[in-house]
């Protein structure tokens, strides 16, 4: 008899924001992520010379825990969730945790979208979702041998989950999703009449 195993598994982590305790207060953060967008200047400035739809914070404001409370409470939330993904994936981290390297504000109108892309030099990257009205984009996901596949006929339309060559997870408000900074992901077009708003991090390996 033949024998099939499943080798180099890709893990992503879901989970609520809040579920080990932490609190966070959805509206407070979503009206902080409103205020924060509406208030700075250079982040649009940014996103208007860099064809970028929307809002993100991404490039001009790097201590959003510091500025504004709420976001140290996500933080603080986000380092168990951190800390139990490197469980889940084994990591030998030496004694040393994983620790925020930056956290960033998004906000994609209709029509907005973010292109395929990975986070270098990082370990674990994730986002937590802030609004997502009815209709507002997954988040996609790439098998990360795409580029090396060559001649492999396309997948089934119902080949199973961990052979799928785009998997699109569907977030909740509330939800964290982690995945390792290598796998390459997007955000495709938002369809929705109202703002997807997310707040995105990385962690590193100091």
């Amino acid at each position: 008899m033949p024998t099939i195993e499943s080798l180099f598994v890709t893990r992503l982590y879901r989970a609520a924001l809040a579920e080990f305790g932490t609190p966070v207060d959805p509206a407070e953060l979503e009206s902080s992520c409103m205020v924060i967008a509406q208030d700075d200047e250079a982040g649009q400035d940014w996103c208007e010379e860099n064809g970028y739809p929307g809002y993100t914070s991404y490039a001009s404001l790097t201590d959003l825990p510091w500025r504004f409370p709420i976001f140290a409470d996500v933080v603080a939330a986000l380092d168990l969730h951190v800390a139990e993904f490197a469980k889940d994936l084994e990591f030998d981290l030496d004694g040393r945790a994983l620790k925020l390297e930056d956290i960033w504000i998004n906000i994609l109108p209709e029509g907005g979208m973010h292109a395929s892309h990975i986070h270098p030099h990082s370990v674990i990257s994730g986002t937590t979702y802030v609004a997502m009205p009815e209709g507002a984009s997954a988040l996609k996901l790439e098998d990360p041998r795409s580029a090396r596949m060559m001649a492999a006929p396309a997948r089934q339309k119902a080949a199973r989950r961990d052979l799928q060559t785009f998997v699109y997870p569907k977030p909740r408000v509330g939800d964290v999703l982690l995945w390792e900074s290598w796998l390459r992901h997007e955000v495709p077009m938002n369809m929705a009449e109202d703002e997807r708003i997310s707040v995105s991090f990385n962690y590193g390996w100091e």
